[in-house]
């Protein structure tokens, strides 16, 4: 997108912004449970709805604060059963936006939403998703402060039919704060048992009058979060060491949390009531962070096209000057360590230390490149809404949103650059940036007979995303002068983005729902919704979702909906492009992701897979769900059971990596055609993979919320059981969903999840107990990789404890003091991490592998 369009929407926003903002009147400060004009329920159009027929889980502050890791994402994990989020230590992309699965679905399934409003998508793709999210293109919710929030709301049910793609797993709606007065600010300090993982954490927030109606709610977060390592040392990098190498660093290579530094987050949100019956809002943030977390150690003996080409026989010696008649020495590996009169001779100072270059001379342990990134993100949502005389209600927005990852590597090289090369590369950059025009309105039908007026709310929505890669240096996907003799091309660990990866892709849609919503009855609730969304690159689709809930007392209810649901893929998925080049066997090789509609994907899928594959233009994942569930009590225990069934049709992952045989007449054939019309990598691809549309899965499950407030020791306490259970299976097995896909969606997630809470508050302390279940799951890629090559990847179920402990010291300050995961559990090892490159736990572990973490925090309210 150019600078001037960017500038002109985000001039209609401010124009937007500046005639007002909100629903409610100024209200008092906090508490975050005060009442207000206009309550939002996700899930339902209807003003101020009582009842929802779907289940809707509500977070309030108090619960944000009593998570010791302030990070959305975990917060979230802490407390939602259904949301699963692991750490990525090296994972690519996933370390710098870690994907989130609720429901057991890819984090693009859930739709995202920030005062009911869609939230953009984040700028990375995750390549490498532990199985369950590879290839998936979510939202990032990193940026969102705790602090900046009233509440937040999940739906756990499918609603594409009410907000369009992506609302399959559910919806989370993230409400801001919007008081007019009274500032909060709050420190925070924590790190691991292990001495390691320091956080540190700045946050504020105040609440201003703008002019006599409305206000300005602002909140800011800094922070920054030192890594951790959990990491038993190589069996090869051990050997170096044992052999004499005294440059190979202990562990060679770290398995922990990644670095984050410069995490600034702002949020601001305003409003204005200019009438009684038209108001105006503007919201927006503003976010940076940076990532710095780590890759596979490079072994200085065997690291094919840097240190060698023969598996560690010999180092691979680059000739200086091929043309002269002098020849570079062979340099034998002999008991983990090269000949070392002929490595001298070769070395600084040695008799042919200009003519001839080995690796060795640079990073003589080896190196294990460091990869990170820098995101920026930001957006702004603006509108009027308010009700004519006619009862009309109306919602006019407009919304736009970016994300930009800027990449970094270092500790690394560009072998085909030999001594030339930089030690540090700027791979390239990733915009993701979305656009909204909404108009929702709603009126309240009058017809005889009904308990109340029918809700009629139906509304169009523009939206347009756009995925844009920019060109990394040169030097980072540079192929070098000694290419020609074995040695890889690019930064090595991540290449960066060359010009055939560089573009701008857009894909533009348009949506008209209708949704109805009424009391038939004073005990039946009936609700419907139909949605026709066109999308410019793969055409139109329809979804509906149909709604009951009936009160057989007054304390028993039962509660069902229906609906299909779709996932439309996003111009990343379709037109992304990422190369790596690299000497094969004496051979330049290319090799690399590219879009579905290339014109090499589209004539050589099927014949260089033996038919297994064939490339197609993406299609939306198609969902169909359907929710049987019930709330009671039982005396003064509330309880809400539900059950879900999820089918995913045609989901969206990446294709396993086919070949190219150039000695097959039938592709030769093809590639020279294309060669000739100009497709670039005709010539000189080996291996390729795209986004497909694949496989089916079945997602069920059950979850149980039950609440029971009392009074104990001349205080208030209450306890919360919240237990979820999801199951997938895979419906066939296929070329893309083979066995190792099949464990990965089936298993890798635990089966059960279960929190206990309970709090109880007296005079002014305040105490709170947290016990967190998971169960057992299984890491596919574990499997039989220990010594005997006998384990089975499974890990068992435990049981984390979380305390924390209050006390308000005056009016205003209180001193919060806690201790996550107290009892410092952490999984099952693996049974030989030396072999394992040096991972001790499961990586993928849905409760982490970092052990206990303490916490300090002081809270200042007036």
């Amino acid at each position: 997108m150019d600078k001037n369009s960017v500038s002109l929407r985000l001039a209609i926003l401010g124009a937007l912004g500046t005639a007002g903002a909100t629903l409610s009147q100024p209200a008092p400060a906090e508490p975050a449970h005060e009442s207000v004009e206009e309550v939002t329920v996700v899930g339902s159009r209807r003003a101020n709805a009582a009842e929802t027929v779907a289940p809707v889980d509500v977070i309030s502050p108090a619960q944000f604060g009593s998570v010791g890791a302030p990070d959305m994402d975990n917060l979230l994990r802490s407390l939602v059963p259904s949301y699963n989020v692991s750490q990525q230590p090296l994972n690519d992309e996933s370390t710098l936006v870690r994907p989130a699965n609720l429901r057991g679905l890819p984090p693009d399934n859930t739709l995202v939403l920030v005062n009911g409003k869609r939230r953009h998508r984040g700028g990375v793709i995750t390549f490498l998703g532990d199985g369950i999210s590879d290839g998936a293109q979510g939202p990032d919710v990193g940026p969102i402060p705790t602090i900046a929030l009233k509440e937040v709301q999940v739906l756990r049910d499918g609603a594409a039919a009410q907000y369009g793609s992506d609302a399959i797993a559910g919806v989370i709606n993230f409400q801001l704060k919007d008081s007019a007065e009274g500032s909060a600010f709050e420190a925070r300090y924590g790190q691991y048992y292990a001495g390691d993982g320091a956080t540190s954490q700045l946050a504020g927030n105040m609440g201003l009058p703008l002019g006599a109606n409305g206000f300005a709610n602002l909140s800011f977060e800094l922070s920054e979060s030192d890594p951790t390592s959990r990491s038993a040392q190589r069996a090869d990098a051990q050997a170096l060491i044992d052999a004499g190498n005294t440059a190979v660093l202990t562990p060679a290579q770290v398995w922990g949390q990644p670095k984050i530094k410069d995490s600034i987050k702002f949020f601001v949100n305003t409003g204005y009531e200019f009438t009684q019956s038209l108001e105006g809002y503007f919201f927006g943030n503003y976010a940076t962070r940076e990532v710095d977390g780590g890759f596979f150690y490079r072994n200085p003996n065997t690291r094919a096209a840097v240190y060698s080409n023969d598996g560690g026989a010999t180092l691979l010696v680059a000739d200086l000057n091929p043309n002269n008649a002098i020849s570079c020495p062979t340099v034998a590996i002999n008991n983990n360590a090269p000949d070392p009169a002929a490595l001298a001779l070769i070395s600084s100072g040695g008799a042919l230390d200009s003519e001839c270059f080995v690796f060795n001379e640079m990073f003589p342990g080896g190196f294990t490149p460091r990869f990170g990134g820098k995101i920026v993100d930001q957006s702004a949502v603006a509108g009027l809404r308010g009700t004519f005389a006619s009862g009309l209600r109306y919602d006019v927005s407009a919304a736009y949103g970016s994300s930009e990852v800027d990449f970094f590597i270092y500790n690394t090289v560009n072998a085909s650059l030999g001594p030339d090369t930089p030690t540090s590369f700027k791979p390239g950059v990733n915009h993701q940036t979305d656009t909204n025009f909404n108009i929702d309105l709603a009126y309240p039908l009058a017809i005889s007979g009904l308990a109340s007026p029918l809700n009629v709310a139906f509304g169009f929505e523009w939206r347009e995303e756009e995925f844009e890669v920019e060109r990394g240096q040169l030097e980072s996907y540079q192929i070098g002068p000694y290419a020609s003799q074995g040695f890889s091309s690019g930064s090595n660990g991540y290449s960066g983005y060359g010009p055939q990866s560089a573009g701008v892709f857009a894909r533009e849609n348009i949506a008209l729902y209708l949704d109805l919503e009424a009391d038939v009855t004073d005990k039946l609730i009936l609700g419907t919704a139909v949605r026709w969304e066109d999308f410019a690159d793969f055409g139109t689709t329809t979804n509906f979702k149909v709604a009951a809930r009936y009160e057989l007392t007054d304390n028993f209810a039962v509660r069902s909906t229906v609906s299909t649901g779709f996932r439309a893929p996003t111009p990343g998925q379709a037109n992304i492009v990422r190369t790596i080049t690299q000497m094969v066997n004496g051979q330049l090789s290319e090799t690399g992701v590219l879009p579905p509609t290339n014109p090499i994907a589209i004539a050589l899928a099927n014949v260089a897979s033996d038919g297994a594959f064939s490339a197609a233009p993406l299609k939306p994942e198609e969902s169909f769900n359907w929710t049987l569930g019930t709330t009671f009590d039982l005396g003064p225990v509330g309880v809400t059971l539900d059950y879900f069934n999820i089918t995913l049709k045609d989901r969206i992952a990446l294709s396993s990596l086919i070949d190219i045989d150039r000695s097959d007449p039938a592709q030769i054939a093809i590639l020279d055609q294309l060669s000739t019309s100009g497709v670039p990598g005709a010539s000189t691809l080996t291996a390729f993979q795209f986004f497909t549309n694949d496989f089916e899965t079945e997602t069920q499950g059950i979850d149980l919320v039950a609440t029971l407030p009392f009074a104990f020791a001349g205080g208030n306490s209450s306890l919360t059981l919240a237990l979820n259970w999801t199951d997938t299976s895979l419906k066939e097995i296929t070329a893309l969903a083979d066995a190792t896909r099949k464990i990965q969606l089936e298993d890798q997630l635990p089966g059960y999840r279960a929190i206990l809470t309970g709090t109880h508050s007296v005079g002014p302390w305040s105490f709170m107990a947290r016990t967190s279940y998971y169960d057992s799951y299984i890491v596919a890629l574990d499997i039989g990789a220990d010594a005997s090559g006998q384990f089975n990847g499974k890990y068992g179920g435990e049981l984390l404890v979380d305390l924390e402990a209050s006390y308000r010291i005056i009016d205003g300050y209180t001193l919060t003091v806690g201790v996550q995961n107290i009892f410092d559990n952490t999984p099952d090892q693996f049974p030989n991490p030396e072999l394992n490159s040096g991972a001790i736990y499961p990586t993928g572990s849905p409760m982490g592998f970092n052990g206990g973490f303490w916490y300090a925090r002081l809270n200042i309210n007036f």
